[in-house]
């Protein structure tokens, strides 16, 4: 079976999208991440609160190494090879205009998916790709990022154009190809949640 055919006749774009591990070690310019990251913008919100948050880093800058050191062992093999890390934050807590009040932003985390969802897509109409990652030092990245406390870490993103095979470990090798996905029929349900198993 094809991992990667429409049951229902969706956009390709949608089917395009994966998540490779081996990257080229090229440059992304500025404006090409700043591209890739306003498409993110344009994310739905409720109360149109935004409250996804960037941090990133450019290969070879002066953050490059202390924000792969944020990334597990197994991450930082493939990742290294990125052209841009990026940490997608979720503000959790906003003020409401009227009372002047805080109060916490419940859809904070939903809502930054949304904003992840729209950057991975965008990232690939562009030729690159855009792997998350939730294999992280969640804990140590509160000071390495500088995060207050009610900015919350979702996942760490490597950009890149995708590179060769040959170039990742041997045990990734096999794994360097888009995934199936569920049936639909799995995954929705009519009336109420349940299960036949």
């Amino acid at each position: 079976m094809d991992a990667r055919r429409s049951e229902y006749g969706v956009d390709p774009i949608f089917l395009n999208r994966w998540s490779p591990r081996g990257f080229d070690q090229a440059s992304i310019s500025r404006a090409e991440l700043f591209k890739i990251v306003e498409a993110a913008k344009w994310a739905p919100s409720a109360y149109n609160i935004q409250p996804w948050r960037f941090v990133y880093s450019l290969r070879d800058d002066g953050f490059w190494k202390s924000h792969l050191a944020l990334l597990d062992d197994f991450n930082q093999s493939w990742a290294k090879d990125a052209s841009a890390l990026i940490f997608i934050l979720a503000n959790t807590v906003t003020v409401n205009e009227e009372t002047n009040k805080q109060y916490e932003v419940k859809t904070a985390g939903f809502d930054t998916g949304a904003a992840w969802a729209q950057l991975a897509l965008q990232a690939s109409l562009m030729g690159y790709h855009a792997h998350a990652i939730a294999g992280l030092d969640f804990e140590g990245a509160k000071a390495t990022l500088q995060l207050p406390e009610a900015v919350k870490l979702q996942a760490g993103i490597a950009i890149g154009r995708k590179g060769n095979i040959e170039d990742l470990p041997v045990e990734l090798q096999e794994r360097e190809t888009p995934s199936p996905r569920k049936p639909v029929q799995d995954l929705l349900f009519a009336g109420n949640f349940s299960h036949d198993d």
